[in-house]
């Protein structure tokens, strides 16, 4: 065990902001977790682990504790038949690299979650999903290291409270499980409609009627590239904001402002979803470069909040609250944000 002390975590999320922590270590091994906890708690040191940092904001105050930074590889496909594959990956594979494996073994189920930044063990703490699919549609377990218990664990699906963007990892056991692996349940074959609407246009565009796995991966790489910046490139965390989900009745008196508005069915036949980005657009917030905080909205994707040349997580934080302001005076919403702050 040798950390690395008073590391810089602004090089450690995709947003270029934030403190120190006072210790990091990297973990390549599922047998690394017990050892580094050990060596934290014997300290009294809190600890946080994180992948790729692209869905995190860090504070301006750091983190007091040990940081660990997930990088277990593994790729493994189990055929149970002809038509079901069980996917295990290390929580530190890079998740669109996941993807695009998984569509070359000719493997359907989450193809539309391809080009989402991060990786792999941090798909379920969210429950990340784009384009129609999300990841607790084909996560079957997950294995992780419960600080509580004191050994590693395997959380069937059905434990893991997924709902929209959501998890137990997220809320009521916020931090108390390092995840070292996911395992998903994948089939061989084509995918099917309806699409979601940005798809199927391009698939109607590009005159594209027979489906794959391929294809739909190929049709959602064109549409986030045209759409997103790279966080490689461009300070940013993705769609800062979640989709709001409302009573039905709030989106009839919206509509009667704004009839062309949109509004998707949820599992709740009373609550309707409404585009965040349409809020942001209709508000006039799309491309919008704040002199004050050094913060921005992409031009083509206005929940994306780019950090042109801010000082610190305070500018971001006093942009994002600009905008929720803005939104909740014209439409009475309140956005909730994705990305989380930590710690």
């Amino acid at each position: 065990m040798n950390p690395q002390q008073n590391v810089n975590l602004a090089d450690y999320s995709t947003m270029g902001l934030g403190g120190a922590a006072a210790y990091l270590l990297e973990i390549h091994e599922r047998g690394d977790i017990q050892p580094a906890v050990q060596w934290a708690q014997e300290r009294q040191l809190p600890i946080l682990m994180i992948g790729g940092g692209s869905n995190i904001i860090w504070r301006d105050e750091g983190f007091p504790g040990l940081v660990l930074v997930n990088k277990i590889k593994r790729f493994e496909m189990q055929a149970e038949d002809e038509a079901n594959v069980y996917l295990t990956v290390g929580a530190g594979e890079e998740w669109d690299s996941v993807v695009e494996r998984s569509v070359q073994a000719g493997l359907t189920g989450i193809e539309a979650l391809s080009l989402i930044p991060g990786t792999a063990g941090a798909t379920p703490v969210q429950n990340v999903g784009a384009y129609g699919q999300d990841i607790s549609q084909t996560l079957v377990t997950i294995e992780a290291y419960d600080t509580q218990a004191g050994q590693l664990v395997t959380i069937p699906a059905g434990d893991c409270a997924f709902g929209y963007r959501t998890s137990r990892f997220k809320t009521t056991d916020r931090h108390r499980f390092l995840i070292s692996s996911i395992t998903l349940h994948l089939t061989r074959g084509n995918p099917g409609p309806p699409f979601y609407r940005a798809v199927q246009s391009y698939f109607d565009e590009h005159d594209i009627k027979k489906y794959s796995p391929a294809g739909l991966r190929e049709a959602v790489l064109a549409i986030r590239n045209a759409k997103l910046p790279d966080p490689a490139v461009v300070h940013n965390t993705g769609s800062f904001f979640a989709n709001p989900i409302v009573d039905e009745g709030v989106v009839a008196q919206l509509r009667d402002r704004f009839p062309a508005m949109p509004a998707w069915e949820t599992d709740d036949p009373h609550k309707r979803k409404i585009p965040a980005a349409w809020l942001l657009d209709t508000a006039g917030l799309k491309g919008v470069k704040d002199s004050q905080t050094g913060m921005a909205t992409w031009p083509t994707q206005p929940l994306v909040l780019v950090n042109e040349r801010a000082a610190s997580t305070a500018d971001l934080l006093a942009f994002k609250q600009k905008i929720i302001t803005l939104v909740q005076k014209k439409f009475g919403i309140t956005l909730e944000q994705e990305p989380e702050l930590l710690p």
